[in-house]
């Protein structure tokens, strides 16, 4: 879903494979981590990611999509989930499962509110209810600098029927 380019840390994103999608997962893995954040802005983000992809290329646990999901769950952190393709020691591993809906924003950060209630709409105009939110940051900064888009995909999971 996405093509890494020489000289650059993060893929380039398509966004077609994700957007307006439903996306079902069995047990995906994934390994978890915390970021601490001040009013929802990220203070050690890029520390946790450096430390989280070391050590899924060290241990050989890369996966083919490279999903990385960010769980904003409170004012002061947010829990951050690296899939990975096999399970690594001494790590927090989880597994997500359930029915998500898939929509593809870009555009700068300051435009979250607006996604996600755009977001819910879209759920709810599709006959079914919210129920959690991740949020997937496809690139870092520098390289969404660099494509020149900021992709930010939003998956819903869904209650089931």
């Amino acid at each position: 879903m996405s093509t890494q380019d020489d000289g650059e840390c993060c893929p380039r994103f398509n966004p077609e494979p994700w957007n307006e999608k439903i996306v079902t997962w069995t047990n995906k893995l994934f390994m978890r981590d915390r970021v601490i954040s001040f009013l929802h802005i990220p203070l050690n983000y890029g520390a946790v990611m450096t430390r989280n992809l070391d050590a899924i290329r060290a241990a050989n646990a890369e996966s083919s999509g490279r999903v990385i999901l960010t769980d904003e769950n409170s004012l002061w952190g947010a829990d951050v989930y690296f899939e990975v393709s096999k399970t690594l020691p001494n790590t927090r591993m989880v597994t997500l499962s359930g029915k998500f809906m898939s929509k593809v924003f870009e555009g700068p950060y300051q435009n979250i509110k607006k996604w996600i209630a755009e977001m819910n709409t879209y759920v709810m105009q599709n006959g079914e209810s919210p129920k959690k939110m991740y949020f997937y940051y496809t690139t870092c900064p520098k390289c969404a600098k660099k494509y020149g888009k900021n992709y930010v995909v939003l998956l819903t999971e869904v209650k089931s029927a």
